[in-house]
């Protein structure tokens, strides 16, 4: 249905719709903004969110817990999820309301262009109009100014009295009128035909014409509504598959929360590694009280002691495993503060382990790194000495040497920290054995010597080997024991020689009992390592002691029992 022939008259009334359709599109454009103003927010409220609760310790003192990886794993699904209500307000941004403002422009634009067009017409209808009702009045008034001029002729020609210039005069004067009045026709009658050529030009081809363009504008507009409908709509639904694929994400994260694992893992994060405190024995203080059979006492002392030989139950030895565990207490209590030492020591065996194998793993990648660094330098240098024009080969050489002289020091740490971890294996493996004597005989120590035999039974006093070749830790005071220490170093004979050893780091030996050595010094070995990191070994000017087996390259005599080699 056509606007122009069927609202030919209703000009007024298509400018109000029109103006009305263009403010309803605009509103449309609000609401729009409104909304991707919600899913902004949203998107940012749920980023900060995410951020408050993502962890912000370093990876290594993250918890390896799956509750915990499950809630990170929802953590970074509801972060892509808050990323993907930003891309609906992105595309609402741009493909509707975007669109919207612009198309809006354009339709004020061509409403006003047409609406001028329609008032210019009419107003040149309105001229036409005027110009013939005009014509139309003049042509009135001569015609009466004729009639008049009539009846004066006819009263005068009738009349005897006038003289005959006067009647000729008003016969002029009637003739004069006449002829206007018939010219004043004639131009009512040019304008009459004028306008009415003018009106039906107006109402069957302007008026058409203009309408038609309102009529085509509004359908266009109708349609523009209809199209970012849609696109409001799309740009929801596009982005449902990668919202779906985030809660299904979030559901397998829930489903991955295994708290058997959680468990193991609780297990492996405190496991000290240490065995637990035997019994404590019987301390009997009622062996020097007589007694006689006819006393009616009961002794005190366990049956069981009382009838090893029937002798008094053992005597505290402060060096028995059992006394000792007094001191191992923390292990069920509150542990001591232990300076954080470079080899580990200050940890349980367990943690150490896990500690050291961790820190060769990173040394092995920093190292790996520097390999490559050094064969790509090398490429480059091969390049350069081929085509010099390309740069100076010798500009690489300090770089070079720096990476070589890098992962020297890599290769360095790695075998010290290797050194150390063979030792807490070591006595790891060894401990239950060390533990089932210490059962049968009292008399053995379970704490570790020292190069001066001094006990030591915290594990903080380990010795630990150098970083960047400083000397070992000083031991305590010495405090010899004459069953042990004083026997092999008083004995008069001379230990056999069971290998021999290269020194890879120089040691001033400031302790007691340890042994100066200069750096590539070459010395015989006498005793191995028993698991507390020294090596007993001999000069060649026959002068003994301790050395850190961390300090030296060993290598074993194949006859000698026990042979190893330590690389």
């Amino acid at each position: 249905m056509s606007w122009g022939t069927e609202l030919w008259d209703q000009f007024d009334n298509l400018d109000k719709h029109t103006q009305w359709s263009i403010d309803f599109l605009e509103r449309y454009a609000k609401f729009v903004k409104e909304r991707l103003d919600i899913e902004q927010n949203y998107a940012k409220q749920l980023r900060s969110l995410v951020k408050k609760y993502c962890p912000k310790r370093s990876k290594e003192e993250e918890p390896r817990f799956t509750s915990c990886l499950s809630f990170y794993s929802i953590l970074n699904e509801l972060n892509d999820y808050a990323g993907q209500r930003e891309v609906v307000a992105e595309e609402m941004a741009h493909k509707v309301y975007g669109e919207l403002m612009r198309y809006s422009q354009d339709l004020k634009a061509e409403r006003k262009h047409h609406l001028q067009e329609g008032r210019k017409a009419q107003q040149g209808l309105d001229h036409c109009w005027k110009q013939m009702d005009n014509s139309k009045r003049k042509f009135e008034r001569e015609c009466k100014e004729a009639e008049k001029s009539q009846l004066t002729f006819d009263r005068l020609d009738n009349d005897i009295n006038a003289t005959k210039s006067e009647v000729e005069k008003a016969k002029a004067q009637f003739y004069l009128r006449t002829h206007m009045a018939d010219e004043s026709k004639n131009e009512y009658a040019a304008q009459l035909q004028n306008f009415n050529a003018e009106q039906w030009k107006h109402f069957n081809n302007n008026i058409p014409h203009i309408f038609k363009n309102l009529q085509d504008m509004d359908e266009r507009r109708t349609v523009k509504l209809g199209e970012t409908y849609r696109s409001f709509a799309e740009a929801e639904r596009r982005v449902v598959p990668i919202i779906s694929k985030c809660l299904e994400g979030m559901v397998s994260a829930a489903k991955a929360v295994d708290e058997r694992r959680d468990s193991a893992i609780v297990v492996e994060s405190f496991k000290s590694g240490f065995d637990p405190p035997g019994d404590f024995p019987f301390e009997d203080f009622s062996q020097n009280l007589s007694r006689t059979g006819s006393d009616g006492t009961i002794s005190n002392t366990p049956k069981g002691d009382r009838d090893k030989d029937g002798a008094p139950g053992p005597r505290s030895d402060p060096k028995h495993p059992t006394s000792r565990t007094k001191n191992k207490l923390w292990l069920f209590g509150k542990k001591p503060k232990a300076p954080s030492l470079e080899d580990f020591s200050h940890l349980p065996p367990e943690q150490r382990r896990k500690r050291l194998q961790q820190r060769i793993d990173e040394l092995n990648k920093e190292l790996q790194k520097e390999v490559d660094q050094r064969d790509a330098l090398n490429k480059m240098k091969d390049v350069y000495e081929k085509n010099p024009q390309m740069g100076d080969p010798s500009s690489l050489q300090p770089k070079i040497s720096e990476t070589i002289c890098n992962m020297e020091k890599l290769r360095s740490e790695i075998h010290k920290n290797e050194t150390w971890l063979s030792e807490v294996e070591g006595k790891q493996s060894s401990r239950g054995d060390r533990r089932h004597s210490a059962d049968n005989h009292h008399h053995t120590p379970q704490g570790r010597e020292s190069p001066e035999g001094s006990y030591t039974d915290d594990t903080s006093q380990e010795h630990h080997t150098p970083h960047r070749r400083p000397t070992p830790a000083q031991p305590g005071p010495p405090n010899p024991d004459p069953h042990e220490f004083d026997d092999e170093f008083d004995d008069d004979d001379p230990l056999p020689v069971i290998g021999h050893c290269k020194a890879l780091y120089s040691f001033d030996g400031q302790n007691e009992g340890t042994l100066v050595m200069a750096e590539d010094e070459v010395l015989y070995i006498i005793e191995e390592d028993k698991g507390d990191g020294w090596t007993r070994a001999r000069k060649q000017s026959g002068e003994e002691g301790y050395v850190p087996t961390s300090y030296v390259e060993i290598t074993m005599e194949k006859n000698s029992k026990g042979a190893v080699t330590y690389i």
